[in-house]
């Protein structure tokens, strides 16, 4: 065992009188003094190489989830609906989800206007800022070499590549979660308390994205901490509370205001059973995720089995369903944990090597823990959350395993890292056999030569140890990569999304897909991409589709993509457009087509109403306000069991003239799980009854300011 003494302390400040440092730009591309002359180039290199990765073929998703972008939408029209995080400008119902994901796209679109640029790049700049993070954090303690591993490992995770590259929540908060560790990381060096309110800062933000997801790390932070923090003990503990308090203020302001804010001049708070927002923190995205009774859903999971959100357990995060997303390098990461902690196991308390080991892999099992064994609504793409404590763990793990080499047992440990990871890559190509046949036995026999090469090469054969790992390294990248050469090269829409070829994880709800959540998805006017087959609609390209555009497959879960290269595509490895479909859940996860008769139907005296035309489920409303850029109200929320507006509200609404049209069709509003039973039906009913049916296409509404003569 070993302290790892040899290993870069972390830098202190000046002490004294220090003499003026060189100039800013110099030290932009120079770097810290100690690093050798390749290490900053290289880290500015790295960041540009991922964005500019990230950036290519974006605008194939479209609108992406259209859910989100009418959202976005609304927020770059209205700063009430920006600050809400309302579904339409007109301010009827939120998205199920605190807002803060949605305002930087929202800024994004309020300068640059609305298209899948301005929507989906503020996105990947999440990515440059989460790789940049991970390399601050790991090159302190570690090597440059270090922080420049866990940047590769981490923008080639395929999960990654997909979610730092859509709309969802979900890149915000693995940033931030990021910037949580390497906020306590710091705070570990010297025990300076400001390192500690930075902390509790990033998770309060990520609260305002993803609610209590963004606490799964802080017991493992906090007892960490607590244990280990250069400080006396009564000091660690005042730190701690000083810490939460910034989390609750970071987090907290904006749900007070909420709450306390008249609900009658507010939207109605989506996905929620009683307008409250503290209801959908701790029911729907709280405890309901965990025991999947999440109340208005479409249903729950199976606690040790198989549930409508797939198999939950302990080899979850290896299974066919969700192990091509994340799970690549999820062996080694775990063994390199395992030395890692072993190396530094008789160190002082204060050891930041051992911390940082402790802090990355107490963050990745905890959430995967708890990934592996909710019941409740689970999609593949949440699995994003682990890509940097995984990158992380491989950057510091391989690199000191490599110092380390000259031990018998240090050698082993990369050998066997290489060998497993080899494996374990057969075994995820073998999921899909059709796509690059070769590469499957490639990566075997490649990792099989490194890893007997690590082996039986010690010190003196450096040059041939230094082979050995390289080709270890390609061996152990070379799926993943694939598998995110893949995924940039496609267009994903919809709910159900996923990383890499068509067939390598799809799965995880009803029908292949599925749950109350975002879904659907749409091209904005004139855009170049893909278009996804919607259920609920014609299947053509809407209205501006360039012609001869390729055309994918969302409907139905089945994930199917059309094979092909589309325009712009890298070589090699092009596909067409992926998504989630509903199964059976009719229009609950995918928007409808709008074609032209129906947006100019829609359009016309559009200003005259406050919502052009009520729908109900969001993601028809969804659909149909981007076509048109007016307000559409989504009646019951996502699904249609939210129970706003009542009867008598929309009648209030319909008497006052604020709405013109009603859409039929939509996702029904059966009630859900425990939801609030029928009233979109008592709306739809009476509607029906009680307007003038106008068919335009294959579209029907209804016109709010024609009753019927009955």
């Amino acid at each position: 065992m070993t302290t790892l003494d040899h290993l870069p302390a972390p830098p202190q400040g000046a002490v004294g009188h220090a003499l003026p440092g060189p100039s800013l730009p110099h030290r932009l591309w120079r770097g810290r003094p100690e690093d050798p002359r390749w290490a900053r180039p290289a880290f500015l290199a790295m960041l540009l190489v991922i964005t500019t990765a990230y950036l290519w073929n974006l605008s194939s998703s479209g609108y992406a989830n259209s859910f989100y972008s009418a959202a976005v939408q609304a927020g770059s029209q209205s700063w009430k609906a920006f600050f809400f995080g309302s579904l339409d400008s007109a301010n009827a119902i939120t998205v199920d989800k605190p807002p803060a994901t949605l305002w930087p796209m929202a800024l994004s679109v309020r300068i640059f206007g609305l298209h899948s640029w301005a929507i989906l790049a503020p996105q990947v700049l999440m990515a440059t800022a989460t790789a940049g993070v991970l390399y601050a954090s790991v090159r302190r303690r570690f090597s440059a070499a270090a922080g420049l591993i866990t940047m590769v490992v981490f923008a080639l995770t395929p999960v990654a590549a997909l979610m730092f590259r859509f709309n969802n929540p979900d890149a915000l908060l693995a940033l931030l979660m990021t910037v949580t560790v390497y906020c306590v990381l710091r705070a570990m060096e010297n025990g300076r308390t400001k390192w500690l309110v930075w902390a509790g800062v990033a998770v309060g933000l990520a609260f305002l994205s993803k609610t209590l997801q963004a606490f799964l790390i802080l017991p493992p932070l906090a007892v960490l901490y607590a244990v280990f923090a250069p400080v006396s003990v009564r000091k660690r503990f005042g730190q701690l509370g000083v810490s939460a308090l910034a989390m609750v203020v970071a987090g907290g302001w904006w749900v007070a205001v909420v709450e306390l804010w008249p609900a009658s001049s507010r939207p109605y708070i989506g996905g929620s059973q009683n307008n409250s927002f503290l209801e959908l923190t701790f029911g729907y995205n709280g405890l309901g995720r965990i025991n999947g009774e999440e109340t208005g859903s479409v249903g729950g999971g199976g606690a040790g089995g198989g549930g409508q959100w797939g198999e939950t357990g302990i080899g979850r995060m290896f299974n066919s369903e969700i192990g091509s997303q994340i799970s690549w390098l999820l062996p080694a990461a775990l063994i390199l944990l395992v030395a890692g902690v072993w190396l530094t196991w008789r160190a002082k308390r204060t050891d930041t090597a051992r911390a940082a080991f402790l802090a990355w892999g107490s963050s990745l099992l905890m959430t995967a823990a708890v990934f592996s064994f909710m019941a409740g609504i689970f999609h593949q793409y949440y699995t994003v959350a682990l890509a940097p404590y995984l990158a992380a763990l491989i950057g510091m793990g391989a690199t000191v395993l490599w110092e380390e080499r000259s031990r018998w047992w240090a050698g082993a440990a990369l050998a066997v890292t290489v060998g497993v990871t080899a494996y374990w890559s057969f075994v995820l190509l073998g999921r899909t056999p059709d796509y690059q046949p070769w590469l499957r036995p490639t990566v075997l026999v490649a990792g099989i030569i490194g890893a007997l090469g690590l082996l039986f090469v010690s010190r003196p054969g450096r040059q041939l140890a230094l082979a050995a790992v390289g080709l270890g390294f390609v061996a152990s990248l070379a799926g993943p990569t694939a598998y995110t050469v893949s995924t940039l090269n496609t267009g994903h829409q919809g709910s159900i999304v996923t990383a890499g070829p068509s067939s390598g994880g799809m799965g995880g709800g009803p029908g292949g897909g599925g749950g109350r959540g975002p879904g659907g998805g749409m091209q904005p006017p004139g855009q170049v991409g893909t278009q996804g087959t919607q259920q609920g609609g014609t299947g053509q390209p809407p209205t501006g589709t360039p012609p001869g555009q390729a055309q994918g497959r969302n409907q139905g879960g089945t994930g199917t993509a059309q094979q092909g290269q589309q325009p712009g595509a890298m070589p090699g490895m092009g596909e067409g457009t992926r998504g989630g479909g509903g199964g059976g859940m009719g229009g609950l996860l995918n928007g409808a087509t709008v074609d032209a008769a129906a947006k100019k139907l829609l359009a016309a005296n559009a200003d005259d109403f406050t919502w052009a035309a009520a729908a109900i489920g969001s993601q028809n409303a969804a659909s149909y306000q981007l076509a048109t850029g007016d307000p559409v109200m989504a009646i019951g929320g996502f699904n249609g069991s939210d129970p706003s507006p009542t009867l008598a509200q929309f009648k209030k609404y319909v008497e006052d003239g604020r709405i013109h049209y009603f859409i039929a069709g939509g996702t029904g509003g059966g009630g859900g799980m425990g939801g609030s039973s029928g009233t979109s039906s008592q709306i739809s009913t009476w509607v029906e009854k009680s307007f003038e049916k106008v068919t335009t296409g294959s579209a029907t509404f209804y016109d709010l300011t024609r009753p019927t003569s009955s």
